[in-house]
């Protein structure tokens, strides 16, 4: 494998780890502690993540349980919570917050398909962008002969589709994730 193949087989990798955490954050009736990770809390003056303050728990498919280590960060957790793009109300018992996921609706689910369709499309583009990055370079070294260059970028090329491929599949099983009732 050349160093230009290793490059765009890398740099590919980090495009179909972005899809796997985005796809992750896609709300469906399955609770998922990853929802919260882009949450920040004011924690004594300092954005904090919700995950440094507090343990995570999902106890049914429907619920997570937030409970943080620290009891004075509860009404702070809340309001992040709250003033987030989430949609789920937290219920506050005074030691953890709950938060129910209530099943999506036919026409939501079908959005959050079109959604994933999207972040599958933006990773398939960043793929080819990466593809054609490396395929310049590739074309502005003049070690390489017109076959060597030639073969490199049918390699880069058979790597592409592989990429291409994967993200296919997940989004073929995120679609059936979101749509399952």
């Amino acid at each position: 494998m050349s160093q230009y193949t290793e490059k765009a087989e890398k740099n590919m990798r980090k495009c179909l780890d972005t899809l796997k955490s985005n796809f992750a954050r896609v709300r469906t009736g399955r609770a998922s502690a990853a929802i919260l990770e882009p949450i920040m809390v004011d924690y004594y003056g300092q954005p904090t993540p919700i995950t440094q303050l507090a343990g995570v728990k999902v106890p049914e498919a429907s619920m997570l349980v937030v409970e943080p280590w620290d009891k004075s960060a509860l009404r702070s957790i809340e309001k992040a919570i709250e003033s987030s793009d989430l949609g789920i109300t937290p219920s506050n018992d005074g030691v953890c917050i709950r938060l129910p996921f209530p099943k999506p609706t036919e026409e939501r689910r079908r959005e959050l398909v079109k959604e994933c369709k999207e972040l599958a499309e933006e990773a398939r583009i960043a793929i080819r962008n990466v593809r054609r990055d490396v395929n310049g370079k590739i074309e502005r070294d003049e070690e390489l002969s017109d076959d060597e260059m030639s073969r490199e970028k049918k390699a880069i090329q058979k790597v592409t589709d592989s990429f291409v491929a994967q993200i296919e599949e997940l989004l073929k099983a995120k679609s059936a994730e979101v749509m399952e009732i």
